[in-house]
């Protein structure tokens, strides 16, 4: 390769780098991932709740490991009310990141895949639920799923509960707005399995 060839090649691929790092230095803070350290799902009959802990106490990117459990059984047979509280406990006093997502219900979506026992979800909100940052009621009625409902069937035994926040996703692709995941995109918030048990 001939000298003014590398020169080319040299200085165009310092450019592309430069780009970028201008974009990564400068980032839209509305496209940042939230922080979550501490994800509660409350599930309720009316009678007996169950609650599936999820905690990383120093955040995604920190040395500790997360830790979950699951307090309760869940009943065969039943429908559940269910809602989610985020914190991000990074911040003194935690911040309580639902307040985030709700002021941007137009960027986010939760997921609830159950593995197993025939367990189904459905959504019980949608944006228009929900008001944007500038305090302005959202119009669509995209679901965000901060509250749903979980139905059980007839079989008993164990079972998994994977809940997924995605942010920046296509709400508008094919099978998102009922919850199939699929052809979702966007990037994670979080993204953790839960195991459960039906009796």
């Amino acid at each position: 390769m001939n000298l003014r060839k590398f020169s080319a090649i040299f200085f165009g691929g310092a450019l592309l780098l430069t780009s970028c790092s201008d974009d990564d230095d400068n980032p839209d803070p509305a496209s940042e991932e939230e922080v979550i350290t501490t994800m509660t799902v409350i599930l309720t009959d009316g009678t007996d709740p169950v609650t599936l802990n999820f905690l990383d106490i120093d955040g995604e990117n920190g040395p500790a490991a997360p830790v979950s459990n699951v307090e309760g059984v869940l009943k065969a047979s039943t429908t559940y009310t269910g809602s989610i509280v985020l914190l991000n406990a990074t911040e003194n006093p935690a911040e309580v990141v639902n307040e985030e997502i709700e002021g941007e219900a137009d960027e986010h979506q939760f997921f609830y895949l159950p593995e197993g026992l025939g367990i189904t979800t459905a959504y019980s909100d949608v944006e228009s639920d929900y008001v944007d940052v500038n305090g302005d009621p959202f119009t669509s009625t995209n679901p965000v799923g901060i509250t749903f409902t979980l139905t059980t069937t007839d079989a008993t035994g164990e079972g998994k509960l994977r809940v997924v926040l995605r942010h920046e996703l296509n709400k508008e692709a094919a099978g998102v707005s009922d919850g199939d995941i699929t052809n979702a995109g966007g990037s994670p918030d979080i993204d953790w399995t839960f195991d459960i048990s039906v009796q």
